[in-house]
């Protein structure tokens, strides 16, 4: 099974990693545009006026600047270990076991914007570029990554997707339609027995359903095993039409 993130606009500083090595990084056929959009993010870096206004960065977050200015240089961290923020704080990567972390590092994608999907144990620097951002002098980083990614998907022929990601990195990628796979939605039941999408509450839900995975070192390649796998690991989770399965929490 192949499991997509999307990434956070937090990450932790600093990294004890090699620098960036994009021959390294999972799914080699994104190589092109890859280098595309690391040479795009680097060039902007040189101007700081244009680099805030373009990643619409607050004073507090200017030195975000210096690190893509540092993108080729910088020391990394695996994927999961550089992203913070709600989702990857209840993974919380760092507490798990080796065997457990393995199977991140096997099954799980973490989907940037500068780098397209990454393995989760593929070590990348820290970096300031949303999914919505256009970079100077480049398409939009849609066109960029869309067509790209989803042929990449198909190349590895993952058995069987799990993807928890927003629609803003959906669309960087989507899976072919050739794929078998669901799309998450994490929803909660109200008292007068409605279900409703959640915003704070849908990121942590992801984060401990992939954490979840990892540690039962979950198997699955189908929509029933998926839901076979959710009761006996404690999640409520249904078919809500096709290629989506709502998480209840």
């Amino acid at each position: 099974m192949l499991v997509l993130l999307p990434p956070s606009e937090t990450k932790r500083p600093g990294g004890d990693g090699p620098s960036l090595d994009l021959d390294a990084l999972a799914l080699p056929s994104l190589r092109v545009p890859r280098e595309q959009v690391v040479a795009g993010l680097v060039a902007l870096s040189a101007d700081a006026e244009a680099s805030a206004r373009v990643l619409k960065l607050s004073a507090r977050r200017l030195h975000e600047v210096a690190d893509n200015a540092a993108l080729r240089s910088a020391p990394t961290l695996p994927a999961v270990d550089r992203y913070t923020g709600v989702l990857f704080d209840a993974l919380d990567a760092e507490t798990l076991d080796g065997t457990a972390r393995a199977w991140l590092g096997a099954h799980v994608l973490v989907h940037s914007a500068p780098f397209g999907p990454v393995g989760a144990l593929d070590g990348i620097p820290p970096y300031r570029l949303a999914a919505s951002t256009s970079l100077p002098g480049l398409p939009s980083l849609r066109k960029i990554w869309a067509d790209a990614v989803t042929a990449a998907i198909r190349e590895i022929r993952p058995p069987f997707v799990v993807d928890l990601r927003s629609e803003a990195y959906v669309a960087l990628g989507p899976v072919p339609a050739d794929v078998g796979g669901v799309y998450v939605r994490v929803v909660s039941r109200g008292s007068d027995g409605v279900v409703r999408a959640l915003n704070h509450f849908n990121k942590k839900a992801k984060g401990e359903l992939t954490r979840s995975l990892a540690q039962s070192q979950a198997r699955i390649g189908s929509l029933d095993d998926l839901l076979t796998w959710g009761r006996s690991a404690g999640h409520e989770m249904r078919s809500a039409g096709p290629g989506v399965v709502e998480v209840v929490v």
